[in-house]
């Protein structure tokens, strides 16, 4: 990797509630947006917006993100194995919650959804996910803004 290519942000977009952020926040910044998916995104005529579309297989989208993104690259996903793999290989994570996963908070993330998954499996608890919030949203634009500053200092 050419350690002075400019940061880029790769979005796991299937289902991902602030793209348009996202995109808000790329354009202050002068940044390249690729939005990977299955399919179903509408395209942007913007040359800094780019759409990625993967076959619709299990983590094809994960795969393609991990394969194109580098270090210093800003990653946008509640996806937390794509979040492990990607802080992995010093690449900066964000939940849409504006949730940041590093190296010091990632091995707590899986433990977490490996736990939440064993006893949804088990009956023990539901799989329901809270509501996306007006909070939500505000705190995903701060974090996504104060991870492209910090990107930007590498």
């Amino acid at each position: 990797m050419n350690e002075t290519a400019p940061t880029q942000i790769f979005v796991d977009a299937d289902a991902c509630p602030v793209k348009d952020e996202v995109v808000r926040v790329a354009e202050r910044h002068g940044l390249v947006v690729t939005f990977v998916s299955n399919g179903g995104l509408r395209p942007s005529r913007d040359p800094m917006i780019r759409h990625v579309v993967v076959p619709k297989s299990a983590d094809a989208a994960d795969d393609w993100i991990v394969d194109n993104s580098h270090a210093g690259d800003i990653v946008i996903t509640a996806d937390v194995p794509l979040a492990a793999r990607c802080v992995e290989r010093g690449v900066h994570v964000l939940g849409p919650t504006g949730r940041p996963f590093t190296p010091e908070s990632i091995g707590m993330a899986v433990a977490m959804r490996d736990l939440k998954q064993h006893l949804r499996e088990t009956g023990e608890i539901r799989g329901f996910n809270p509501g996306f919030s007006a909070k939500d949203r505000s705190a995903f634009l701060s974090a996504l803004d104060l991870t492209v500053r910090r990107a930007a200092k590498r």
